[in-house]
């Protein structure tokens, strides 16, 4: 079941989220950025206390049958476009159509907040997870960001962020 997360899910996104990304647990899935970026954690619980309560956003996540969190999506409404970020699997049950699910969610979320398009930012050496966007009809829009070292990691080698957008 896919629903909006609530501030009492905060504890479990911060978990899942730094699981799916970084630390030796990420390693089990194939959306790690572990040899990309130095750290263990990709998000505090500070820092999702201060996005929830940003004006136009959600999260939408992802529960099983018994009500554990297994995914997520983090969702922001900037004018007529929706931000798509920390899409997030746990990582040993990546690659069983989670994911999919999630997109297609925003994807709806956006029509009902009427926006045009939805875009995010993909390092750009993340060449099989800008591949599977590709495969969900995300392009490439030649624009790029510096992707800058921060309390949450420093990368380990020269990186930056492309931005890949949808039209809805």
């Amino acid at each position: 079941m896919i629903r909006l997360a609530a501030q009492s899910d905060i504890p479990h996104l911060v978990l899942l989220i730094n699981s799916a990304y970084r630390g030796e647990a990420s390693k089990k899935g194939w959306t790690t950025e572990a040899n990309l970026v130095s750290g263990d954690i990709r998000t505090d619980i500070k820092q999702m206390e201060e996005l929830m309560k940003t004006p136009g956003t959600v999260f939408l996540v992802y529960e099983n049958e018994a009500g554990a969190l297994e995914g997520s999506v983090f969702l922001h409404k900037k004018e007529d476009k929706l931000y798509l970020g920390m899409l997030s699997v746990l990582p040993e049950i990546q690659a069983k159509g989670i994911g999919k699910k999630l997109m297609t969610s925003a994807e709806a979320y956006a029509r009902q907040e009427h926006c045009g398009s939805i875009y995010m930012r993909v390092i750009s050496a993340r060449l099989e997870l800008i591949a599977w966007y590709e495969k969900q009809g995300y392009k490439n829009t030649g624009q790029t960001e510096p992707f800058e070292n921060n309390k949450y990691g420093a990368a380990n080698r020269p990186l930056e962020f492309i931005i890949m957008e949808k039209m809805i």
